[in-house]
């Protein structure tokens, strides 16, 4: 199963799409390693409003929502194709996105990284990330590692004369490997300790925890006994 399908899964068994033999069984997976080729997205102050231009959030659900990333960059008025990474036939099975600094700044939408996430994103490595947007790729599962201006630039370059060379991403040791070269990035500890621990999905965490939920419930003198949901 792809670490797409995993995240999938898991979010799917929090939202009651799909649910596990027992309320208390939901598995989330560790997110301690990342590979795959990149795709170079350059430029700074990249923000959600271009990731995912807001016509595309009148959604029910978030299926399909990779097809609209980055829309407005990628094609003209009349829908053809701009010159743009992401419309590039090399970087279409591209897992690893490599930006600079402030991405994913602007309007905290989550439809952003789950755009990139169903476009076929695992992980992003740049120079910086707005914060309540590094918080949504958490949330999916998506690690964003940090290093300086000069070490993204270069790994920029080797993407774009390497478009199928593979990235390795060591969340826990905080290394990227690409080419021969490894080099340090840095992870959030937060970050780091809830990818490796697998305890990201804090809605299946909520979900898989509903029994102790529920009996807190009870025991708070101001919560109405009918109003605590019985087990499914």
């Amino acid at each position: 199963m792809s670490r797409e399908d995993e995240r999938s899964e898991s979010s799917e068994q929090a939202s009651g799409e799909e649910r596990p033999a027992s309320q208390d069984e939901v598995e989330i997976p560790e997110v301690d390693y990342v590979s795959g080729s990149g795709v170079p997205i350059r430029g700074n102050d990249i923000d959600t409003d271009q990731i995912i231009p807001a016509r595309f959030m009148k959604v029910v659900t978030f299926d399909g929502l990779g097809e609209f990333a980055f829309f407005d960059l990628r094609f003209d008025d009349t829908d053809d194709p701009k010159d743009h990474p992401m419309n590039e036939d090399r970087y279409q099975d591209s897992s690893v996105m490599v930006v600079n600094s402030n991405f994913g700044c602007g309007s905290s939408r989550e439809h952003a990284p789950q755009a990139l996430m169903r476009w076929g994103i695992d992980a992003l490595i740049g120079e910086s990330f707005a914060e309540i947007f590094a918080g949504n790729c958490l949330a999916l599962g998506i690690p964003t590692v940090t290093a300086d201006n000069e070490t993204i630039e270069e790994l920029q370059d080797w993407v774009d004369a390497n478009p199928d060379g593979e990235i390795e991403i060591d969340v826990e040791a905080e290394t990227v490997t690409y080419g021969d070269r490894t080099i340090d990035v840095t992870v959030d500890d937060a970050q780091r300790k809830a990818l490796v621990e697998g305890v990201w999905d804090t809605t299946a965490l909520m979900k898989s925890n509903a029994g102790a939920v529920r009996e807190t419930a009870r025991e708070l003198p101001y919560v109405d006994d009918a109003a605590i949901p019985d087990a499914d």
